[in-house]
């Protein structure tokens, strides 16, 4: 069964920042950096990372690598991440530091808008704080 992790997206009010800082810090290699390597690491492979915006889930990022690297503030595991944030239906979600796991039953679907035309992000946003999407 796949296996998801939640990270609160620190500093970030919106999807849209998120986006934009993953862009600004790792161009297109988008990673999250935490201290410590999750112990089921292997099953984390092929499911997403989850953020946390204003206690919600808002949006995941499919993980595609883990590994121990070294920074400038001291080793950390990079998690590996595919493409840009997806929106996924908002569910509430207590805030909390580092990651938590997140079974593949408790996770939130992707936002399917319908047709396939899009919502500008900026306006999902709104309509999840109104939690009328």
């Amino acid at each position: 069964m796949t296996l998801h992790l939640s990270k609160v997206a620190v500093g970030c009010p919106d999807i849209e920042t998120l986006a934009r800082l993953q862009r600004e810090r790792w161009g297109d290699d988008p990673c999250s950096l935490t201290r410590f390597m999750p112990k089921r690491a292997d099953e984390l492979i092929g499911g997403s990372l989850f953020w946390i915006i204003a206690h919600r889930l808002v949006a995941r990022q499919p993980i595609v690598s883990l590994a121990m690297v070294t920074t400038e503030w001291g080793t950390k595991c990079r998690i590996g991440l595919a493409g840009a944030p997806v929106p996924v239906v908002a569910v509430p979600k207590r805030a909390h530091q580092g990651w938590r796991y997140l079974e593949a039953d408790n996770a939130p679907p992707d936002l399917d808008l319908g047709d396939g035309d899009a919502l500008p992000i900026g306006m999902v946003r709104d309509l999840q704080a109104m939690w009328l999407i």
